[in-house]
């Protein structure tokens, strides 16, 4: 596939790391092309076999997937700068919407960021993704020895598909736990996996993941 990320931080370039590691072809969106041209410099110091190139806020937007890699706020921006070209695309949301204080979340109490997002482009097909992963995690890959647990909802199916393509091919592991309604539970178990890292004491480093 040809993934596009908007966004330059760590979660943009641990997923980057993820789909090249997976033989894909990536493109980053920054700002600036000061910003896409360092994630991009980056990403190639790895050990991918697939393509990566820069781009800027508003060049076209190519790609079969676009993953929105930045904090919620700027998600909606892009959102809704972008809805034309979002049309028709599977669109993966990896924010956890959560308020200054990180005690809560700023989404209506029946919603998530991921539907409030959807309604801002409505013929994209959004996916939640990657919310519950840590970006420290997704560069290795796993934790502890185990490949790490990748969380996925949303109402359509081929777009799920292709970002359980995305994670397969990245060497984790693809959990899908439903429709889109289940985006407010994954953005409550985020907000819960950040707020016990003083807890746990690994310093981002922690994994949620399913034994049976």
């Amino acid at each position: 596939m040809h993934i596009t990320i908007i966004g330059t931080g760590n979660m943009a370039r641990a997923i980057g790391e993820r789909a090249l590691a997976g033989g894909h072809d990536v493109t980053v969106v920054g700002k600036t092309s000061e910003h896409a041209d360092g994630a991009v410099a980056a990403l190639r110091e790895g050990n991918g076999n697939g393509s990566v190139q820069a781009a800027i806020a508003g060049d076209p937007l190519d790609g079969d997937l676009v993953v929105l890699a930045v904090y919620y706020d700027d998600a909606r921006a892009a959102v809704e700068g972008l809805r034309d070209q979002l049309a028709g695309k599977a669109v993966v949301e990896v924010t956890n919407p959560v308020n200054e204080s990180f005690d809560g979340l700023v989404v209506p109490p029946d919603s998530s960021a991921t539907q409030e997002l959807a309604q801002a482009a409505p013929e994209a097909h959004f996916v939640k993704a990657f919310n519950t992963n840590f970006a420290s995690t997704l560069q290795a890959g796993e934790v502890g020895g185990q490949p790490l647990d990748v969380l996925i909802a949303g109402d359509d199916d081929e777009a799920k598909s292709a970002v359980a393509t995305l994670v397969r091919d990245g060497g984790l592991n693809p959990v899908d736990v439903g429709g889109q309604r289940r985006a407010r539970e994954l953005e409550g178990l985020g907000l819960l996996h950040m707020t016990i890292q003083d807890e746990l004491g690994t310093g981002y480093g922690s994994a949620v993941k399913f034994l049976g």
